[in-house]
């Protein structure tokens, strides 16, 4: 049942003459109750904050000395306390709010100013439960929701960042704040404690092995407002979730023009797509169009990756995102730079490369300090009207699988390293999905067909295009091998893959009609291996 209001309407301007500070982060706090000190503000607070501000030559008042009650339990109990409270949920304009003020000596709370533990930070650097738990903040949120209710009377600030916007607006206000100001500030802090709360209790399902749990909350923090989203008609914003993982929303900008949400969603599908080789081994280079490889390839060095990627389909590549495993050098930037492209993304650069990079002034370069490792779960969301669906990420690894063979003719060694490469890659191609490999480089990729035999066709293309720009007679296709990232219906899509010249395959298998597509497979003389995993990809 709801509870109803009292009709009082709210005031615009309120003076600022009480503030509580209690904050985790002590970036700017001094400067910040300094400010208030200057202006007049009497300032109250707890603990840590409370002895800072003492250190510092400032006249503040304990919030132990509010409550005439000690902090107690290791700090777990101070500012849960009707004297705390109430001045922070009082309806200053209500007669029976007014007299329990007096009846019990509370005194109003115009300003909070409150930041939480650092739960977040906590369990990506330790996994001792202990301590996770000892950093869920409890009397931070309970303040910050007390005070964000009552935006009528009170303004709350959460975040270091908006010191100078709160400052600013007393001193245009003569000390007050507006109404407006504080809805702003409290549609921030609900937000804010949505955010922080979604991180634990996401955290706890993990920590229980629920990748289900019966609610499920996302929270993120802005990271900037997006001129649109995939078209100019679209609003589009980029949000930062607190996910550890490397990638494009942990990556630092070197350089180049604000990324646009298409630019993001392409980074990240190459970024994951390059990460599945693993840089002690190999150098690898992924060029994603539209969230698509079109060409993915693996050399001694970055600069023959990256030659032999973008072999596959030059076309495409202009204006595409260029992923690396290892950190650019400058060989490798020297190839990169004589095309159009948008972002390149790699672990680190050189600053011999970053020299290179920067003579192209709109080339976006992210380093992203790591690469994210394939076989993790971790959590993706996909909205739907209504709802949305979650799901743990794509996690299984061709490693992680006994390639088994079903044909008559087992594949060679060369064949079973460049299958290995093929299912790599068409785990990270829209379903459809069929990719022709060779001599670790993708020769021909077919994407995102409502039928696979389309998709098959599409690769041939692709790669008989390929061939026609680099010079060459023979189809690309003619000695590779394909993967399709699920089990062929019919033996339709195999044929063509055949028809190609491809002399091995790899797939799922799991058909109606596995005996039937083995049998051709057997009749071309092709090695066909099952791997019992799919990799949809819608």
């Amino acid at each position: 049942m709801s509870v109803e209001a009292k009709s009082i309407a709210p005031p615009d301007r309120v003076p600022v003459r009480r503030a509580l500070l209690s904050v985790s982060d002590k970036t700017g706090i001094l400067d910040l109750a300094r400010a208030l000190a200057a202006r007049g503000v009497t300032l109250v607070s707890t603990g840590g904050t409370s002895k800072a501000l003492q250190d510092a030559g400032l006249a503040v008042t304990d919030v132990s000395e509010v409550t005439g009650f000690p902090e107690i339990m290791d700090g777990r109990v101070k500012t849960l306390h009707p004297k705390v409270h109430g001045g922070l949920l009082a309806v200053r304009g209500d007669e029976g709010h007014a007299a329990a003020m007096a009846a019990h000596g509370i005194e109003g709370i115009d300003l909070l100013v409150v930041n939480l533990y650092p739960f977040q930070d906590t369990v990506a650097r330790t996994k001792d439960w202990a301590t996770a738990i000892e950093n869920i903040d409890i009397g931070g949120p309970a303040m910050i929701r007390a005070a964000a209710k009552n935006h009528a009377y009170v303004a709350v600030v959460v975040d270091p960042r908006q010191y100078a916007e709160v400052l600013a607006a007393l001193d245009a206000g003569g000390g007050a704040t507006s109404l407006r100001l504080r809805k702003k500030l409290a549609q921030e802090a609900f937000g804010r404690t949505a955010t922080y709360d979604a991180a634990v209790s996401n955290w706890l399902a993990d920590q229980l092995g629920d990748p289900n749990p019966r609610y499920r909350a996302l929270g993120g923090e802005l990271v900037e407002v997006m001129r649109y989203g995939e078209n100019p008609h679209q609003l589009a914003a980029f949000y930062r979730t607190g996910e550890a993982r490397p990638g494009v929303a942990t990556a630092r900008q070197v350089q180049g023009k604000t990324l646009s949400y298409n630019n993001i969603n392409d980074t990240d599908a190459a970024y994951e797509l390059v990460a599945e080789f693993d840089p002690r081994t190999t150098a690898a280079v992924a060029i994603i169009k539209h969230a698509n490889p079109c060409g993915v390839a693996v050399g001694k060095t970055l600069k023959e990756a990256y030659l032999k990627a973008l072999a596959c389909d030059p076309v495409s590549a202009f204006g595409g995102i260029v992923a690396l495993n290892r950190p650019l050098d400058a060989e490798a930037a020297e190839e990169i730079v004589k095309i159009f492209t948008e972002v390149i993304i790699a672990p680190d650069a050189a600053e011999d490369a970053q020299a290179i990079v920067a003579a192209k002034k709109n080339l976006r370069l992210l380093i992203a300090g790591g690469l994210p490792k394939p076989g993790d779960m971790g959590l993706t969301v996909r909205t739907v009207a209504g709802g949305f669906l979650a799901q743990t990420r794509d996690f299984g690894t061709v490693d992680d699988i006994d390639l088994e063979t079903k044909t008559r003719r087992q594949p060679t060694a060369r064949e079973e390293k460049d299958l290995a490469f093929a299912f790599r890659v068409v785990k990270h191609v829209k379903s459809n999905a069929i990719v022709f490999v060779k001599d670790g480089a993708t020769v021909g990729i077919g994407a995102g067909q409502m039928s696979r035999v389309d998709s098959a066709r599409i690769a041939v293309q692709k790669a008989a295009d390929a061939a026609r720009a680099a010079g060459l007679d023979e189809p690309l296709t003619r000695g590779s091998v394909a993967a399709s990232d699920a089990f062929f219906p019919f033996a339709d899509g195999l044929e063509t893959i055949v028809a190609a010249g491809a002399t091995a395959v790899v797939q799922p298998g799991g058909s109606m009609r596995d005996d039937e597509v083995i049998e051709a497979a057997d009749k071309a003389g092709i090695a066909m291996v099952f791997t019992g995993m799919r990799h949809f990809r819608h």
